[in-house]
């Protein structure tokens, strides 16, 4: 072992070469000591953030399978009659593209029929992922649909010249034209 004076000159007697292992290994001691502390710092903080007061409630496979397949289409371009993202997506070709994952499940084409497919109405307050929101945009009755998210947030291919993106349900424009929703998303 070397023993360095204050200046960190080796005394009498001690290698230069010595002194270069020394620092090395000096070096190797202390970063060790210090991602140590870091990763002991960093995982006690990873667990304080990730553990919720209270554990949220899962969503059922069969939505989520949903939602991530239509998650998949951001950004593809609206496309009238459009049903996959080669084509493009018009509202309803959307909502139909999602749920192509679920076998036992037909959907009419067009968002009218799709609002008077009989499934259960759902209120505003008791949305779940995967629900279908139903607005009326243009005419008398439902014109354009998208799938909730959850958080208020839904996605949708909204009209030409945009692509499938994500809304909010509280902005006042949607909140205006919204009509009803629908659960069609089978029960896990």
């Amino acid at each position: 072992m070397q023993c360095l004076d204050s200046e960190g000159v080796p005394f009498a007697g001690q290698s230069p070469g010595s002194l270069g292992l020394n620092k090395f290994f000096t070096s190797l001691c202390l970063g060790g000591a210090l991602l140590l502390g870091i990763c002991t710092q960093a995982s006690a903080t990873f667990r304080i953030q990730t553990i919720p007061a209270t554990a949220p409630a899962a969503e059922p496979a069969p939505a989520r399978e949903v939602i991530d397949r239509a998650l998949g289409a951001l950004g593809i371009p609206y496309r009238w009659g459009g049903t996959s993202p080669r084509q493009g997506f018009d509202c309803s070709g959307l909502v139909q593209y999602a749920f192509k994952t679920q076998s036992d499940l037909d959907l009419p084409r067009t968002s009218r029929a799709l609002s008077r497919l009989d499934a259960p109405s759902v209120k505003r307050s008791d949305l779940q992922p995967g629900d279908l929101l139903f607005f009326r945009i243009r005419s008398r009755s439902v014109d354009h649909v998208a799938i909730y998210l959850g958080d208020g947030r839904f996605i949708h291919a909204p009209r030409r010249g945009s692509n499938v993106r994500i809304d909010h349900l509280s902005n006042a424009y949607w909140q205006r034209h919204f009509q009803l929703a629908k659960r069609v998303v089978p029960e896990a």
